[in-house]
């Protein structure tokens, strides 16, 4: 697992989507998560030490949560299939660990009120992840590292469409024009 801390909160310039960056805690590989504009605000409100006048999903699970005496561990972003992030939250319950299925967003979102910790499976940053190093991302390139000893494969037609909508928003990614936000 990779600790991650939340980067920022941006708008996607393509199809303005809200995208939260995760970076990784000790590196500089990111981890773009697409979600909606609700829970984009609610995690942006957080990070910038904002209240808001009714409180929000992430709000309210975290006040039930913590009138039953529930802790939040850390948040697990677990899996990527078929361009959906999963994620779990684990809840310590008196000394209890309780793994809950979430959606990122949310999961997020509640990791910013309790400050608990993100992590990342390493086959997710390994599919998913994007480095500043990297000028853009070619999806129909054979995948082949310098360490690898595997051939080279060559990606599917199917493939290469299904991470076009990733290869654009990253290929047109400046994280320089992004503001930055402290977790």
């Amino acid at each position: 697992m990779i600790e991650m801390v939340i980067d920022r909160v941006a708008s996607s310039t393509l199809k303005f989507e809200k995208v939260v960056l995760l970076k990784e805690k000790d590196a500089d590989r990111f981890l773009p998560i697409w979600i909606g504009p609700t829970e984009a605000s609610a995690i942006y409100i957080k990070l910038q030490g904002l209240t808001s006048h009714r409180p929000s999903t992430a709000d309210l699970i975290c006040n039930i949560l913590s009138a039953l005496g529930v802790t939040t561990s850390s948040i697990i972003i677990s899996d990527l299939k078929d361009d959906t992030f999963y994620s779990k939250i684990i809840l310590d319950i008196q000394g209890r660990l309780l793994e809950i299925d979430a959606r990122p967003s949310d999961a997020l979102g509640i990791a910013v009120r309790t400050k608990a910790p993100i992590f990342v499976t390493e086959a997710v940053i390994n599919n998913a992840g994007i480095s500043p190093k990297e000028k853009s991302v070619q999806p129909s390139s054979p995948v082949n590292t310098p360490e690898s000893t595997e051939p080279e494969k060559e990606v599917s037609e199917q493939e290469i469409e299904k991470l076009s909508a990733f290869a654009d928003f990253i290929n047109n990614l400046n994280l320089d024009d992004f503001e930055k936000h402290s977790s």
